[in-house]
């Protein structure tokens, strides 16, 4: 859940669009029927997202097609979402606006750091895409993942959207190198860790010759940096469900359950009596109550010293 949530939210935030947290979590809970207490409503552009990053991993068998991507697309841009009306969805681009560029910069001093191929050309360049992508064997599946990025993004096939489906189409790729729809890394966190050098790297690849070796050694070197940084979360998933599993005889009340938490997810500073009353909404005396509980049941515990500053702690095992 973490993963999945981490991977959609930062591959969005690569494009400059912010998801609420809450609403993706909810909408990848409901569509893995996961029963989680809290769940929010959420919008269709969320669940578009979350449909497409899901779609894209979990039937890594499945060929990529133009039928594919142009569902994918479509989720992407839902019906009545914002900016949705002026964009040709679920279709290649047909430069009707113009060449498609990648731009940045004010309005009269803009930089073209990329112009894509025409319009005209863009069925055949997918159509010789899809039958490299989907071919099996001839080069490691990890590279050939890299290389679908790089070529997915280079064709520009969209109006829209084609950086955030060319790493849905590079998580296609990986899930195949791995025979597993399940995700404990997010490539899309670390890409977004390394944004600056990832927009570098495109655009000096895009804008050389065919070498493409340096993009290839980032994109590995990305993978192997995604995956340390699932093992330090991860790890600390495992630490917090061994901990419920040892205490799931424990009699434990809402408050303390959320409380515990923070703790367990890396509360900053000492935890007193005073900021358990504030962040559970409580007084201090049922503050101290469930404080004292926790200790009697060796749970936590009061740390050195005392008086109006006391402290407390888990107790480590």
């Amino acid at each position: 859940m973490r993963t999945l949530s981490l991977d959609i939210i930062r591959s969005s935030e690569i494009e400059g669009e912010i998801l609420e947290e809450s609403q993706v979590r909810s909408s990848i809970a409901r569509r893995l029927g996961m029963d989680i207490a809290g769940l929010v409503p959420s919008d269709r552009r969320v669940d578009g997202v979350v449909e497409m990053s899901l779609e894209a991993t979990q039937n890594y068998a499945m060929p990529l097609t133009a039928e594919r991507l142009f569902k994918w697309h479509a989720l992407l841009f839902p019906a009545g979402a914002a900016g949705s009306g002026v964009l040709k969805i679920g279709a290649w681009r047909d430069d009707s606006k113009g060449p498609m560029q990648v731009v940045s910069g004010a309005l009269g001093r803009e930089r073209v750091h990329y112009e894509a191929p025409p319009a005209g050309v863009v069925p055949a360049e997918m159509a010789a895409f899809f039958g490299w992508v989907n071919r099996t064997g001839g080069i490691d599946p990890v590279l050939r993942a890299a290389v679908s990025h790089l070529w997915f993004v280079t064709i520009h096939p969209f109006e829209d959207g084609n950086g955030r489906i060319a790493r849905a189409v590079a998580d296609w790729g990986l899930a195949r190198s791995e025979n597993t729809a399940q995700r404990f890394y997010s490539m899309s966190s670390q890409i977004r860790k390394e944004r600056k050098l990832y927009y570098e790297l495109l655009e000096s690849t895009q804008k050389s010759g065919l070498d493409i070796t340096d993009w290839a050694q980032w994109f590995v070197a990305c993978l192997g940096r995604a995956i340390e940084s699932a093992e330090i979360s991860l790890s600390a998933v495992v630490k917090k469900g061994k901990f419920w599993k040892d205490r799931s005889g424990i009699s434990i009340n809402g408050r303390q359950r959320l409380m515990l938490n923070k703790l367990l997810d890396g509360f900053q500073g000492k935890l007193t009596s005073t900021k358990w009353a504030k962040l559970a909404d409580c007084s201090q005396d049922t503050a101290q109550r469930d404080l004292q509980d926790l200790i009697s049941k060796g749970v936590m515990s009061k740390d050195p010293g005392g008086g109006r500053s006391t402290s407390y702690s888990l107790k480590r095992p």
